[in-house]
């Protein structure tokens, strides 16, 4: 067990986890949006060899502001970095300061105090690692619908002591209506959320994330580790594009304004900065690039009901298609700018010497296997099952997902989770 962890408070956690049950005795945490004070933990994101990104949220009648204090103890004798923030009702009485002067590769611990002297649960952060590093691990999620089950990959990884840092590739949250996906039958008991409603205003997304971020095992790892996150398509809504979405009906306004509430809403509930895209080196071992897949320049995606759309012969029109618009040049997924920030990133960081080019996004990198069934358009939709591996390994460790031929993703229990530990060259 790491050192650090023994430290740590066992009654604070227990408090989190109570306070996190208690949240959930009421419908998509009813309870902790009513609440005041400290409502729903802390967290950290955002490392750096010398900073870290801090957040929490304070509920009052008015803004409040609160002092942030970090320790390299978790008996804070000494504090080493803090600051004042914030709490603001119109950012949903949310807080997030940027800590600087920290050392690299620390573990830190961190807490907020109120001005009547109220503090919130104690958290844990880290810097990256500055020149030589041996070995960094990292905790990967993704997907994770919180009315299909409960959130045990989040628990699980809270538990270990090996992990340096969590990245989560985006699903942080589901867009729909209740009972729409998961569907009634589907649904797990107690895993109720709010609004009942699908998320279209800003009030809904707000709600939404602390719905989410009730959970006590979401709450715990964000307290532990410091997370780097970004968005994929229901954290807006199903199958986003850069003018709209699958799940975004003329009837439900302009598409403008619910995408800038989501990304408002997003922006106050999670430990991110303002870059859509951005990188993490982690010492000479390895650069952690964080593409924007989503909103900036995707175009529309493919749909088989308009391709084959009044085509009497549908061989010849996925064959048509397969030659024309598969093939197009000018469809874009990153768009130019960040393109080419990407590959220039690459390069850079492999001509520095570093040994690992990591690229955490959402989008399956490897071998499509379809069954043969799905050949016929005239079937129903039938499982796609998608094999990804990482390179590099003697034996790959391999993991499977598989979702309908459809828009909405496969139902989980759990996030989706992968543990990847980069290690450095043999001496």
């Amino acid at each position: 067990m790491h050192q650090l962890w023994a430290e740590m408070d066992r009654r604070l956690l227990m408090k989190l986890g109570t306070a996190g049950l208690a949240a959930m005795a009421l419908p998509g945490a009813a309870q902790a949006m009513a609440a005041q004070g400290f409502t729903h933990g802390v967290a950290s994101g955002e490392p750096g060899p010398r900073s870290v990104l801090l957040w929490t949220r304070y509920a009052a009648a008015t803004d409040t502001a609160l002092t942030a204090e970090v320790s390299d103890t978790a008996d804070f004798v000494r504090i080493v970095g803090g600051g004042s923030v914030t709490a603001a009702g119109d950012a949903d009485h949310t807080a997030k300061l940027r800590v600087d002067g920290l050392e690299p590769g620390r573990w830190y611990f961190y807490r907020f105090v109120a001005p009547d002297g109220t503090m919130s649960v104690t958290g844990r952060t880290r810097t990256l690692p500055d020149g030589a590093t041996g070995a960094f691990t990292l905790a990967l999620f993704s997907c994770a619908n919180m009315p299909f089950g409960w959130f045990n990959a989040y628990g699980h990884a809270a538990a270990r002591s090996d992990i340096d840092l969590v990245v989560h590739v985006g699903d942080y949250l589901y867009e729909y209506k209740v009972g729409t996906y998961p569907s009634p039958k589907e649904a797990v008991p107690g895993r109720l959320i709010q609004p009942s409603n699908e998320l279209i205003a800003l009030a809904d997304y707000r709600l939404r994330y602390a719905a989410y971020r009730s959970d006590p095992d979401l709450q715990r790892l964000h307290q532990l580790f410091p997370i780097v996150a970004q968005w994929d398509d229901h954290e807006f809504a199903n199958d986003t594009w850069k003018g709209g979405a699958e799940n975004h009906q003329p009837d439900e306004g302009d598409w403008g304004v619910r995408e800038a509430a989501a990304m408002r809403a997003y922006d106050e509930w999670m430990p991110v900065g303002g870059a859509r895209w951005r990188s993490y080196q982690v010492g000479d071992l390895a650069t952690i690039f964080l593409p924007e897949t989503r909103i900036t320049a995707r175009d529309k995606q493919f749909e088989i009901g308009d391709i084959l759309a009044d085509k009497g012969d549908a061989a010849a029109a996925l064959k048509q298609f397969a030659e024309t618009g598969y093939r197009d040049p000018a469809r874009q997924l990153l768009g130019s700018e960040q393109e080419k920030w990407l590959f220039d990133g690459f390069a850079a960081s492999a001509k520095s010497g570093t040994r690992w080019q990591v690229c955490a996004q959402q989008i399956v990198m490897g071998s499509l296997f379809t069954p043969p069934e799905s050949r016929s358009v005239s079937s129903p939709p039938r499982p796609v099952c998608r094999s990804i591996w990482t390179a590099g390994t003697a034996t790959p460790p391999r993991a499977t997902a598989c979702s309908p031929q459809r828009s909405a993703p496969a139902p989980i229990s759990s996030p989706c989770r992968a543990t990847v530990t980069m290690p450095g060259r043999s001496t």
